[in-house]
């Protein structure tokens, strides 16, 4: 039988909340399951392990990024603030009040030397959602050069991400300042849609 919708959401809202401000492992799954309200045969009725817990929560949390993400490039109406606006989308999807202090991508990468396949193929996804996407986005700037500058602002990404470990008020102003001037000397002063 599987899960009720209602269970599976208060499960992973517990889940995602707990593994991703606390840490995996030093979250118990008795601090999920009392935190959802539902039983632990519930929760095994739907996933399989903690690890399977942990993969459901990051994959719907990627999704959840996604369509952040795709709401602040819709606002823009050119190419150049278009790239930039995955900084908008960070600071969106931060002030949710499902927002976590950092990537929960990162968080779940750090915490397993050796991660289980669906955890390391949930990590491998944003990854390679966010190459794809800004590589994409890119390509009208800077045509052939779009995927050196895609690797370029993935680590400028990943960085900002990082430092909201170290300073928990950060916002991206420095990551997109960081961002424009990469983009800026990609594309060269006279690039369309800047």
């Amino acid at each position: 039988m599987p899960l009720r919708p209602a269970s599976e959401k208060k499960i992973l809202d517990a889940a995602d909340d707990l593994f991703f401000t606390n840490g995996i492992a030093a979250t118990p799954v008795d601090a999920v399951l009392a935190r959802a309200g539902v039983s632990a045969a519930t929760m095994y009725r739907g996933y399989r392990s903690k690890e399977a817990l942990v993969a459901a929560a990051l994959t719907r949390r990627h999704h959840d990024w996604l369509a952040t993400w795709d709401a602040a490039v819709a606002r823009c109406d050119e190419a150049g603030p278009r790239l930039l606006a995955v900084f908008d989308a960070l600071d969106d999807f931060r002030s949710r009040p499902t927002g976590a202090r950092w990537c929960a991508f990162l968080a779940s990468a750090a915490e397993y030397v050796d991660p289980p396949a669906d955890v390391a193929e949930a990590v491998r996804l944003d990854t390679e959602t966010l190459r794809t996407r800004l590589t994409d986005l890119a390509r009208p700037l800077v045509g052939p050069e779009a995927d050196g500058l895609a690797e370029r602002l993935l680590l400028v990404v990943t960085g900002d991400l990082a430092m909201r470990l170290r300073e928990p008020d950060r916002d991206t102003t420095t990551a997109r300042a960081v961002a424009a001037s990469l983009i800026t000397a990609a594309a060269g002063p006279t690039s369309p849609g800047r």
